[in-house]
């Protein structure tokens, strides 16, 4: 059985399925057609039911959980790895509300943490997230920055505002749940359950082999990041929450859905269950 499979290009998800995807692992009668998309390509994706399997972010979940299950394995969620909110010169907090914000897609759980911060900021535009950063630079405004651009803004001389993963951690004391792999619901449960399993196998497989040296597919789908910060993109995005939920994981996942699904007039997600048994 051939599935389409989505995920982004960045350290973390390619480190998750590279044994996958590449043949390392054995997936018996299971193949998988790639896609490789920005998280906030692959949440329009999710929205339009386009993909069998595929990482979105887990504030996006209340309008695709109709058809939709979020999966044990792949997820990125923990403690200090959330988006930060940087400026290129010292702003105060409370000033926020005065500036343009640069925000890394619409249905981003980047886009839900800074609006659960900062719910009366209207002036708001959505960026892939590697613009963010030279969108700040240039004075146009504030940013919220995702991924690598955490190790890298300090470097370039601007700023950190607030930190939106730990303001989160104050608010509900859960990890943050950044993204998440979901499978199609319409698949049957045990093609489902063999995939989760082989994710799990995928990560398990890389860091037995490949967490000292970088493989060929991390590097290349890096782009022109540094072998340092790939590692500590891996470090900090990769972790016992990726291999497995867990119940603390599952919690934390709840509770953004609890947040959301108040305000969120589209969620149908009171039908559904939300994981995979």
């Amino acid at each position: 059985m051939r599935l389409s499979l989505g995920f982004s290009p960045c350290p973390n998800d390619t480190f998750i399925f590279d044994a996958l995807v590449n043949h390392k692992i054995d997936t018996g009668d299971l193949s998988f057609e790639v896609f490789l998309e920005d998280v906030e390509t692959l949440n329009k994706g999710a929205l339009q039911k386009k993909i069998d399997i595929t990482k979105l972010s887990y504030s996006l979940l209340p309008l695709v959980l109709e058809h939709y299950l979020v999966l044990n394995s792949g997820s990125a969620l923990g403690n200090g790895v959330g988006p930060i909110l940087i400026s290129n010169k010292k702003v105060d907090s409370k000033n926020v509300n005065d500036h343009t914000i640069a925000i890394p897609g619409e249905y981003t759980t980047a886009h839900f943490l800074f609006s659960l911060a900062y719910p009366n900021v209207k002036n708001k535009i959505f960026l892939k997230y590697s613009q963010i950063e030279d969108f700040v630079l240039e004075g146009k405004g504030l940013g919220v920055i995702i991924h690598e651009n955490r190790f890298t803004y300090a470097l370039k001389g601007l700023q950190k505002i607030t930190d939106l993963g730990d303001y989160w951690i104050k608010k509900t004391g859960k990890p943050i749940p950044l993204g998440g792999i979901v499978a199609k619901r319409s698949i049957n449960s045990n093609i489902v359950l063999q995939v989760d399993a082989l994710i799990r196998k995928s990560i398990e497989y890389a860091y037995t082999y490949h967490y000292k040296k970088m493989t060929d597919y991390v590097i290349a789908n890096a782009q022109e990041m540094s072998e340092d910060i790939m590692r500590k993109h891996i470090d900090l995005y990769v972790n016992n929450y990726s291999i497995n939920l867990g119940k603390e994981g599952k919690e934390a996942i709840q509770k953004i859905l609890s947040i959301l699904k108040p305000v969120n007039i589209e969620s149908k997600m009171q039908d559904h269950d939300i994981f995979i048994k």
